[in-house]
């Protein structure tokens, strides 16, 4: 058995970025930039009117103008005619040319003269020169960068993307993942079941958390335990992956053919067994094209826990993104255990009202009893160099999502 640091520098040591494709500006949600963008144009663009008012020249101690046009944004420019004179004006405008301030237009009142319109200044009121104006380049120049390579997308980041101009952007590809539950016990939901068999749930809980870090749906599999069924079926489902994870079968029953199954179709063993519980049996691969398989313990708990630690950090990876941090939170209880293996104990985390995070360990009954594991967001990591865990620890923090 290895160390669990171990284990997971080997994984993240072991997995690449994809290869980079250009994307359209409706799918780039969550994505990892591979190209820098930058700016189309001076932003704004022009001298933008950040107000609905008037624009004016400035004079000190004027109260009053003559309305001389009303301008829209999205209008051409117009041309003040003289400082006697104010142009209505909107939000987003291009700033008159001639004026140089704009007034908003709950501080004046429009008086209908007949023939003319005439704009009084509210009493009392002050205006500055040069104010509710957002000056030309102010934000930035055309051809400055906007956003660097590596940068995860959000709405926010793909509006930048848009204002440049861009229909699309060039990422990293997502990882294709493959999902198979082994066992001659599982049984779909859905399907008629007998007293000896159980519910097949690891599956589709593992198709959630890959569609939570890809946003893509994930294909998964079910398979007996032969080794001549698990060598035709995950051969075939090998060629066409980035990841493999498999579920069960990893342990050492007689009935546990995936270690040697997977080696007879060239993956190359890296580790199997770690020091943790719960996923003790857990084994990883690689393959000559670059791609990994996870053989994950098949108790729910295990599962879902060893996804959290290896998987989904190599998945991020994959898709773009090298910088993966690991949150910590503060024990919330006192912890005691003894500690032959590094520990993964599902938590309740709670924030305080300073933002702080605190875990309140949720203890089960094994790592089968995934039913324990409803309310939990998560689960810490407790080292087996300790035996006490006290009030105030901050630890390692994983969530299932």
């Amino acid at each position: 058995m290895i160390e669990v640091a171990e284990a997971a520098e080997i994984v993240w040591s072991s997995a690449e970025a994809l290869p980079t494709e250009s994307v359209s500006l409706d799918r780039l949600n969550g994505r990892i930039l591979a190209e820098p963008i930058d700016a189309e144009r001076d932003q704004p663009p022009f001298d933008r009117v950040t107000m609905d008012g008037i624009a004016v020249r400035f004079e000190r101690g004027r109260k009053r103008w003559r309305l001389q046009t009303r301008q829209l944004a999205g209008d051409p420019p117009t041309r003040l005619a003289s400082e006697e004179q104010a142009i209505e004006i909107m939000t987003g405008a291009v700033l008159s040319s001639g004026s140089d301030t704009v007034i908003p237009n709950e501080r004046y009142e429009l008086i209908d003269n007949g023939d003319t319109t005439e704009v009084v200044l509210e009493s009392g009121y002050q205006p500055e020169k040069g104010q509710n104006i957002h000056r030309q380049a102010s934000d930035h120049i055309a051809g400055s960068t906007l956003l660097q390579p590596g940068h995860q997308l959000t709405p926010a980041e793909i509006a930048i993307i848009a204002s440049a101009g861009r229909t699309e952007a060039r990422v990293h590809r997502l990882p294709r993942a493959a999902i198979v539950a082994t066992g001659n016990e599982l049984v779909a939901a859905g399907d008629s079941i007998q007293a000896h068999e159980v519910r097949l749930s690891n599956a589709p809980a593992l198709a959630a958390a890959v569609k939570g870090v890809t946003g893509i749906d994930c294909d998964w599999h079910h398979l007996p335990d032969d080794r001549e069924v698990l060598a035709s079926a995950l051969g075939e489902i090998l060629r066409d992956t980035d990841i493999l994870i498999l579920s069960g079968g990893v342990s050492r029953g007689r009935a546990d053919y995936v270690p040697e199954v997977l080696e007879s179709l060239g993956v190359k063993r890296r580790f199997h067994r770690v020091r943790q519980k719960p996923g003790k049996p857990l084994w990883f691969g690689t393959v000559e094209t670059g791609s990994m398989v996870f053989g994950l313990p098949g108790n729910p708990i295990s599962t879902l826990a060893c996804f959290c630690r290896y998987v989904r950090p190599a998945m991020m990876l994959m898709a773009g993104n090298a910088n993966v941090q690991t949150p910590t939170v503060k024990l919330a209880n006192d912890w005691t255990f003894s500690p032959t293996l590094t520990a993964f104990v599902p938590v309740v985390v709670q924030p305080d009202s300073e933002g702080q995070s605190w875990a309140s360990p949720l203890p089960t009954n094994t790592s089968g009893d995934f039913s324990a594991l409803a309310g939990a967001h998560g689960f810490v990591e407790l080292a087996a160099t300790d035996t006490r865990f006290e009030v105030g620890r901050a630890v390692s923090y994983f969530p299932w999502r």
